[in-house]
């Protein structure tokens, strides 16, 4: 996996995102603040529902872009097998069904999914348990993990 190509690949998706964003924020904008949503009565809330979601449309587009610039500032640096898994860090995990999880290790962006040479290769973070409990493990590595209240067990096929 090329992880300059992959680092490219989500950030596109985040500018994508973003721009997908961008728009749905100017429409709920825009309905919010039309004269036709001006409130007639005490119980006319049509203009308030459409500033709500607003609000909420810009609160995502800021996510958004929060992500993007972190993602952006990330160097990609190679894999430094001594120190484990980093941030920036691609990684195969093989679950006790045997089947793969291509991950990245981003600063942000948590869930995102890509496809990067043939591969569906989503986001995660340090802040979340898998991303915690990869960090300075190794290719080779088990890692287990209770989420739910249900054991998870993975073992690090390979980290680049």
């Amino acid at each position: 996996m090329n992880k300059h190509n992959l680092h490219g690949l989500i950030v596109q998706a985040l500018e994508r995102d973003l721009a997908v964003a961008q728009r749905a924020a100017q429409t709920a904008y825009e309905a919010a603040t039309h004269e036709e949503n001006i409130a007639e009565n005490k119980y006319d809330t049509l203009g308030l529902e459409a500033s709500y979601l607003a609000t909420g449309q810009a609160r995502r587009m800021a996510e958004i872009a929060q992500a993007l610039a972190r993602l952006r500032d990330l160097p990609v640096l190679p894999h430094q097998p001594e120190r484990g898994v980093q941030p920036g860090d691609y990684i195969e995990l093989e679950d006790s069904d045997g089947q793969l999880r291509a991950l990245f290790l981003g600063p942000d962006a948590a869930g995102l999914v890509v496809q990067a040479e043939g591969r569906s290769v989503t986001v995660i973070t340090s802040r979340a348990p898998l991303g915690q409990a990869l960090l300075g493990k190794r290719a080779g590595d088990e890692v287990s993990l209770q989420v739910a209240g249900k054991a998870q067990d993975y073992i690090i096929v390979a980290a680049w």
